[in-house]
């Protein structure tokens, strides 16, 4: 049988490499179609996690593991042998910046490497991973084609999705959001089109692997654009006097020609703080300037600073006292709200410059009990939670609200007397009213 009445038939074994917010969710997806899936990592513990029916993570709870374990649909596996036995190998790997930010595609060259030990005809390769335009033919391509004396689009197939996860919003899943799907031959895109439709409710083909891997660059430019620009008129209107966010509201009224963006103490998760460099990176190798996606990522990177900088003022004029010695509480670790995702969570750099200046700081997130190991910010590891008490409170000289979880008793934080730092107009928004709270 052929890969694609295999795919058409829905008799395909699907491989995913990389288990993580974008692995699992695509898994859960393609599970619940009847196909079935062998997920590949190199964590040993998140494969035996899984497969004894259990859950990382809270997008994917352990029911649905349990669920397609027990069907007979999933398992997970450290073995990387195994990717011989399956049909379609989707690559879900991170893709970070290295200290000079400039592109780090080192999980994706050694997974494309491994994959290539055991690459057979009929064998179709997807990356989902977000980098720059030309990453699947000037980096993928070569790796396969030269270690397994294959030709893509003849023996094996390639091609490019980007993924569009969005954690932690209740309205949007793999299957319900459209999925691009971009390859460099006619039956390569054919191909990958049959296979995401098979479980995604939409699937939109483009004409390239360059065109999909630049749509989503794209649409993290845009965001990242935007947020800073109203990041900025945060700064700007705050020196009026004037409420950021009620503009915002009242702009938004308007149908047409507007859409919402809201200020922040700094970008987080993996991609709109990341995924612009890789273009800005790229775009130097045809000698164009990205001079408004740069500044964008300066103004938001300069978040943090000022949001430490606003406290310091505030904690001198109201309660005359320095950061340095001050009790401060930090209200979310999650780089946004109702989800446990610490990645490139802006809290971070705050912690560690409200730590620099002698401040001593607790941290509080209902779905983050303690601080993972994170490369950037090592130090933090194993740092906990606090237990939330309401007369507790009172003993902190400020409290900063970094994520609007929904789930935090915002009238105890009002109510407990402290300097109140709200970066996310958690406060008002629910409609409590305080003297003590100062918009950051």
């Amino acid at each position: 049988m052929t890969l694609k009445e295999k795919i058409a038939n829905n008799r395909f074994v699907a491989g995913i490499i990389g288990l993580g917010y974008v692995g699992l969710p695509l898994m859960h997806s393609i599970c619940r179609s009847g196909a079935k899936v062998v997920g590949f990592d190199i964590d040993q513990g998140k494969a035996d996690q899984l497969n004894a029916g259990k859950s990382y993570l809270d997008t994917v709870p352990a029911k649905i593991i349990k669920t397609h374990r027990d069907s007979g649909l999933f398992e997970a596996t450290t073995d990387f042998s195994k990717l011989a036995e399956v049909d379609v190998i989707i690559i879900c790997v991170p893709t970070p910046l290295d200290q000079h930010r400039e592109p780090d595609l080192s999980y994706v060259v050694k997974t494309v490497e491994t994959i290539a030990e055991t690459l057979r005809p009929e064998q179709l390769v997807v990356l989902e991973s977000t980098t720059y335009p030309g990453t699947l033919q000037d980096v993928v391509k070569p790796i396969l084609e030269e270690k397994t004396k294959l030709t893509a689009g003849k023996d094996f197939y390639l091609a490019f999705s980007p993924e569009r996860e969005d954690p932690g919003n209740p309205n949007f899943e793999t299957s319900t959001i459209p999925k691009v799907v971009g390859a460099d031959s006619d039956i390569e895109r054919e191909l990958a089109v049959n296979l995401y439709s098979r479980f995604v409710d939409k699937v939109v083909p483009v004409s390239t692997s360059h065109t999909a891997e630049a749509v989503k660059i794209t649409e993290n430019i845009f965001r990242a654009v935007n947020i800073a620009l109203v990041n900025e008129l945060k700064i700007i209107y705050a020196k009026m006097g004037i409420d950021v966010w009620e503009v915002v509201e009242a702009a938004k009224t308007k149908p047409f020609g507007y859409m919402p963006f809201y200020p922040g103490p700094g970008l987080g998760g993996h991609c709109i703080p990341i995924d612009p460099f890789y273009l800005t990176w790229k775009a130097r190798e045809v000698e164009v300037p990205t001079r408004f996606i740069e500044l964008a990522g300066e103004i938001n990177t300069a978040m943090p600073k000022y949001v430490v900088e606003q406290t310091a003022n505030a904690l001198s004029a109201k309660k005359k006292k320095a950061l340095n010695g001050s009790k401060i509480l930090v209200i979310g670790l999650a780089y946004k709200k109702n989800i446990n995702d610490q990645r490139e969570s802006p809290t971070f750099p705050i912690m560690e410059m409200l730590d620099k200046q002698g401040a001593v700081v607790d941290f509080y997130d209902p779905y983050i009990p303690e601080i993972m190991p994170t490369r950037h910010y090592p130090k933090m590891s194993g740092r906990k939670s606090i237990e939330w008490k309401k007369d507790d409170l009172k003993s902190y000289d400020a409290i900063m609200i970094l994520t609007d979880h929904d789930n935090v008793a915002y009238e105890d934080i009002a109510e407990s007397g402290c300097l109140v730092i709200d970066t996310r107009n958690a406060i008002e928004v629910r409609g409590i009213k305080s003297d003590n709270i100062l918009k950051a």
